[in-house]
């Protein structure tokens, strides 16, 4: 199969410019590159919120359900306690995500369920044409907030590395190879694995040249030490003018939430036995 198999028939309605493009041809290539080396497509299904960003299942031709706002992790979460057997990769924006979404992600990455979630990161709510969002810098002035907001924007990947999450990454729709080298490895991570992409509303929010500037990649950078993790995460805060690292954050291999299931589920006849199975799973 080609990469551009995968089109559909829906007419791409993102505006010009938009960081978009570069996350819907970094997975394209990614889901054809998993199906080469033997996953088939009818064992991906693709998951996506409300924004902008939800667009992106009606442009890959594979499964896919559009959840309501905020919900795409608890529905990724349920498909892949359904079937264990599918690659669930969920698609969100920051207002998505990390506003009203942000509870579910932090049980999941808790959890350690075995899903990828992908956000569209733009800083902005963009299909509402420009309100401000959780990662925002101080001082944005958009739609809703004209004089400049008075709130300090969030650092998601901190709280999802104190939450439990076992893959955390983040990546810029200035670099498309880069962005598909991530995902790659994203999707390979047994267990909750986020990538924080710094997607560019180039209508309401050009970030184009201020990340050309700041961003660099990770180099001889411990992946798997959680306080090296944290540092690097901690060095840009989303509002400060620090250097943006991207890159694989942290790293680790653990039980996930669906062995621990599976191991309950073996022994239901028996609940004792079946939980303390579950809980004899290693950390």
């Amino acid at each position: 199969m080609k990469t551009q198999d995968l089109r559909t028939y829906a007419k791409n309605t993102w505006c010009p410019g938009c960081g978009n493009f570069a996350i819907l041809n970094s997975i394209k290539a990614v889901l054809k590159n998993l199906q080469e080396e033997g996953t088939p497509l009818e064992n991906v299904v693709l998951v996506s919120g409300i924004g902008c960003h939800a667009k992106i299942v009606d442009y890959i031709d594979t499964n896919s359900f559009y959840s309501i706002h905020g919900r795409a992790t608890p529905v990724a979460e349920g498909i892949k306690i359904a079937n264990q057997n599918l690659k669930v990769i969920g698609f969100a924006g920051d207002g998505d995500a990390y506003g009203e979404g942000i509870e579910h992600l932090i049980f999941a990455a808790k959890r350690n369920a075995d899903i990828t979630m992908i956000i569209h990161n733009n800083r902005v709510y963009g299909l509402t044409t420009g309100q401000y969002s959780p990662t925002s810098p101080l001082g944005f002035k958009g739609r809703s907030t004209p004089g400049g907001s008075i709130e300090p924007p969030m650092n998601p990947l901190e709280l999802m590395l104190t939450s439990g999450a076992t893959f955390l990454a983040r990546g810029c729709s200035n670099n498309i190879e880069f962005l598909q080298n991530i995902f790659k490895e994203a999707l390979n991570h047994k267990g909750f694995a986020l990538v924080d992409v710094l997607q560019v509303c180039f209508t309401f929010y050009n970030m184009y040249q201020y990340y050309e500037k700041k961003v660099y990649e990770l180099k001889e950078h411990n992946a798997g030490d959680y306080s090296e993790a944290l540092k690097k995460i901690r060095e840009w805060d989303y509002h400060n003018d620090s250097p943006i690292a991207l890159g694989v954050f942290y790293k680790k291999e653990s039980v996930t939430f669906e062995e621990r299931l599976s191991g309950y589920r073996s022994d239901k006849k028996d609940v004792e036995s079946g939980i303390k199975k579950a809980l004899s799973k290693t950390i």
